[in-house]
């Protein structure tokens, strides 16, 4: 396909509102919090295999966590955590009971966190491949494209059709050497269309994406879609715009949440900071923008800190100083785990902090939320952080009492559940 018809198909891509480009690449929050949490859990899962705690399945493994915030992000990466399961009839995939092969993974994926270079990380995913680790394959390049994703684009059966289908090629879903080939074609051509696209090899991967299930039909896949695949285009059509829709209404309920608790804040009289990505917002006819600061206070952070901070759903402020009160992240369906760590990464940056911080997520989760609070790594590492549970309905139904009855943070104390009244992890 010529650079004309390319730029015509990418701005097809584009226009279309329920494309993965518009649900997951510009404007899903799931994506843009998962880098944070995959970095973590990826060193976690280093540790543990160095520590020899890592064990010899994937259920209950830091790698399952890993997984789990890429899974989350559905429009592109449902099924992306199936060949990392164990498989104990195949053992596979073997790097749960070989010890070598563990050790092998592990100095993979160090060697990812460190690598800053383009050079680096293709050695490392060469020396990976030269070991022929029964059942790992390049779908280890989706945990890889949230560590470098300039250098290295995400990879499942539908992206491999989009690309045969682009490029009119017969590239093989399991092999590294053809996931190695097509990834210099995507980065050569994301390169040629980078005014129409982006740097950040996840736009392209949507585009193939959307080719190789047949929500985009160019004239390499047209006729197969319309003779073979019509009705299951249409079936993937109609799931994909149900997704869409609860995707909108899950982000309703979001932005009802953060509603309230600016709501609360302002009536306990402190200034109100919101994630800068949804300053845009608004709720019941009530601006965000208008009813909270532009920025966080300068604070001598780092922009790595900051650009954690900045997404975190809601700040309290106290308007003389600045300093900051209590920040509160809300999770209806996203990772726990992620949105603890960027309660951590703000507390951990403020010297000597005081300011008591909340996990906000649905009554059904809080068991999922308490389990997190007790993994014995959270418990070490918050045992000095101020962390509390709040539940949607609480928050919902009280909304009003405490607006009219609280004079400071600590009516709060009513409707949360402390982090230090976890059990142990089970």
């Amino acid at each position: 396909m010529d650079l004309t018809a390319l730029t015509t198909l990418i701005d097809r891509y584009k226009a279309d509102q329920e494309s993965v480009y518009n649900t997951w690449f510009i404007s899903s929050q799931d994506r843009l919090k998962a880098f944070r949490a995959i970095r973590r859990g990826v060193q976690d899962t280093v540790d543990s295999i160095v520590a020899g705690t890592f064990g010899t399945d994937f259920k209950g493994s830091p790698l399952e966590v890993v997984l789990t915030a890429i899974t989350e992000q559905k429009q592109v990466f449902v099924g992306a955590a199936h060949p990392f399961f164990w498989k104990p009839k195949l053992r596979i995939p073997d790097i749960y009971e070989n010890e070598n092969n563990k050790r092998i993974f592990a100095a993979f994926l160090q060697a990812c966190l460190t690598a800053t270079r383009e050079e680096q990380v293709l050695a490392e995913i060469s020396r990976l491949a030269a070991a022929q680790i029964k059942g790992l394959g390049p779908a280890v390049a989706n945990i890889v494209y949230f560590l470098h994703p300039t250098i290295v684009p995400p990879f499942n059966t539908a992206m491999v059709n989009g690309f045969n289908v682009l490029f009119g090629d017969n590239k093989k879903l399991g092999s590294w050497e053809s996931y190695l080939a097509m990834r210099e074609v995507i980065v050569r051509t994301n390169a040629a269309m980078r005014d129409h696209l982006s740097k950040d090899l996840g736009a392209f991967a949507g585009l193939l994406f959307e080719l190789g299930t047949g929500r985009l039909l160019i004239e390499g896949n047209v006729q197969v879609v319309l003779a073979a695949e019509k009705t299951k285009a249409e079936k993937a059509a109609r799931m994909r715009h149900a997704d869409v829709l609860s995707e909108q209404e899950e982000e309703s309920e979001h932005t009802r949440i953060q509603y309230l608790l600016i709501k609360i804040g302002r009536a306990l009289k402190y200034s109100v900071y919101v994630a800068r990505n949804d300053r845009h917002r608004s709720y019941d006819g009530q601006s965000f923008a208008l009813l909270t600061v532009p920025d966080l206070p300068l604070a001598g952070w780092s922009s790595d800190v900051m650009d954690t901070v900045s997404l975190i759903d809601v700040i309290w402020l106290r308007p003389e100083t600045g300093e900051i009160v209590s920040a509160f992240e809300v999770e209806k369906s996203t990772s726990i785990y992620s949105g603890i760590l960027r309660l951590e990464d703000l507390v951990r940056s403020i010297p000597h902090c005081t300011c008591t911080v909340y996990l906000v997520a649905p009554r059904q989760r809080e068991k999922e939320v308490m389990a997190q609070f007790a993994r014995p790594a959270f418990r070490r590492d918050l045992a000095d952080i101020s962390l509390a549970f709040i539940p949607f309905n609480d928050l919902c139904q009280h909304c009003d009492a405490l607006c009219k009855f609280g004079e400071d943070r600590s009516i709060l104390d009513k409707i949360a559940r402390s982090a230090t009244l976890a059990g142990p992890a089970q």
